[in-house]
């Protein structure tokens, strides 16, 4: 099996890897404090699932084939980690978890969609 040629991960890229991993343990040990209704164990699933997601998915992307391959990636990975503020978002608006241990999860979520985003643009840009 042949390595990939584009790219490899830089100390920044570790970096955000081990941000993207703290941020998919946070809601996953966020989400058992949900309050147990229909409507909370949906959100539960989805927040998990994009948050999780997202991490992944920026995993792969440094094992992209192409530099077209790796903006489609990354691509993926910030519409995940915008779902993922979506849905943390309203599990707080909807009282479905303490705001307070909430609020945390959901600036780290606001932080990494607005610092990723950037990154997504200025990759694009050098294309």
């Amino acid at each position: 099996m042949q390595e990939s040629k584009y790219p490899k991960m830089n100390k920044r890229g570790q970096n955000l890897s081990d941000r993207w991993m703290k941020f998919a343990v946070s809601v996953v040990k966020l989400t058992p404090r949900f309050k147990n209704t229909a409507a909370s164990r949906h959100i539960a699933g989805q927040l998990i699932r994009s948050a999780t997601s997202s991490g992944a998915n920026y995993e792969e992307a440094w094992g992209a084939e192409s530099k077209k391959d790796f903006i489609h990636k990354m691509q993926i990975v910030l519409k995940e980690l915008k779902e993922s503020f979506y849905w943390l978002r309203l599990a707080n608006e909807a009282d479905i978890v303490n705001s307070q241990e909430c609020c945390s999860v959901l600036r780290e979520a606001e932080e990494l969609v607005k610092n990723f985003a950037k990154s997504v643009v200025t990759t694009k840009q050098s294309e």
